[in-house]
């Protein structure tokens, strides 16, 4: 049997004429850039994570970039962000000219260690950035209050994680900016990239407007030089229509990850543990083992779909040797490299299919 780590195709079929429509009504009214669906979108999306203001803009990376800018992150500052997660969350510090500053995780979890916050602060500190990690939050009431005491900046890279919950809130409402990606692959994907800005702050809102078309106050005027970073009409007409069923969708992720748990408990399998103060959607179901590199050979052998996120921490990357940064710096981050992989939990996934992925994994771990 062959099985999927995510099939896109089936979740396009099950709303085909939906989407299809959609796509047909941008077409007909022309209007490509920041088109009606554009405001639409945002404006559900605002509603349903319970925020003032929504901004839609090119990507999930976007989303970072534009948010640290308007925080006033600029060359010579320092954000504090964890080295267990994709590079965009440095590499938007870095191209602002400031400095990322790598903290640890927990090892059950995946996301930042907020103890570990503190001691990393300086008087370039400008911004705290969590990454709400496989789909679920970061533990963000000790990050809030180590930001409010010394007056930072939070973003929250909810990149994979839109419809998640920490204490009830929904993720990316907490901090001073929630960004999400619309990449195709994520729980609520387009057919292209896309990014999203959440904030109650107004100005920071009207900050965002401006600095993804150009810096434009209003045509052909510019009161800072900004970017380009539009969400396309037509994704956002897509990302409306699914908005309609991620709840649906997360709560099936959220079953699969049940059987998966069920299944390898008592063995040597690490499955992904849920705060009990969170509500988790399974972007990802990741386990770590002992012998990562084997398994996914012998699943790859047995046509099953997987993942590794991430082989290698961002403070090890070679393009950051220049930080200094050493192996053993971050042990957390660095064993769970070796042995994260993640498995099919996409909600279209079936029974037959899921049962074969549970079995065909005990049988590596019953014959190593």
């Amino acid at each position: 049997m062959k099985v999927p780590l995510l099939d896109l195709k089936r979740q396009y079929y099950s709303i085909k004429d939906r989407i299809d429509q959609a796509i047909k009504d941008v077409l007909e009214k022309t209007q490509f850039i920041l088109g009606p669906q554009v405001k639409k979108f945002e404006e559900n999306v605002a509603k349903y994570c319970g925020a003032k203001y929504a901004v839609g803009v090119a990507s999930g990376t976007d989303a970072l970039l534009l948010s640290l800018r308007a925080c006033g992150v600029k060359p010579g500052d320092e954000v504090i962000i964890p080295s267990f997660t994709f590079f965009a969350t440095a590499g938007v510090v870095s191209r602002l000219g400031a400095l990322p500053v790598f903290i640890d995780m927990d090892l059950m979890t995946y996301n930042m260690l907020p103890d570990q916050i503190e001691e990393k602060i300086t008087e370039k500190t400008k911004a705290i950035m969590p990454v709400h990690l496989f789909g679920q939050c970061a533990d963000m009431d000790p990050i809030l209050e180590i930001a409010k005491k010394h007056n930072l900046k939070v973003v929250e890279d909810a990149a994979q994680v839109i419809g998640a919950k920490y204490k009830g809130k929904k993720a990316g409402t907490m901090g001073d900016l929630g960004c999400f990606s619309f990449f195709p692959s994520k729980n609520l994907g387009g057919a292209g990239d896309g990014g999203m800005v959440i904030t109650d702050n107004e100005d920071l809102a009207e900050l965002l407007r401006k600095l993804r078309i150009h810096g434009a106050t209003q045509k052909y005027f510019y009161s800072m030089v900004g970017y380009n970073s539009r969400l396309d009409t037509i994704q956002a007409a897509i990302l409306d229509v699914k908005l309609k069923y991620l709840d649906e969708w997360s709560e099936k992720r959220r079953k699969k990850a049940e059987i998966y748990g069920r299944a390898f408990k008592g063995t040597d399998i690490v499955t992904p543990k849920e705060d009990d103060f969170n509500y988790h959607i399974y972007h990802q179901y990741t386990i770590a083992v002992k012998n990562r590199d084997r398994l996914r050979e012998y699943l790859i052998q047995n046509q099953i779909g997987c993942a590794i996120y991430y082989p290698l921490p961002l403070h090890l990357q070679e393009c950051y040797k220049g930080l200094g940064y050493k192996k053993g710096d971050l042990p957390n981050s660095e064993k769970r490299s070796e042995e994260v992989i993640s498995l099919p939990v996409f909600p279209e996934l079936t029974q037959e299919e899921q049962e074969f992925v549970v079995q065909t994994i005990k049988g590596f771990f019953a014959n190593k």
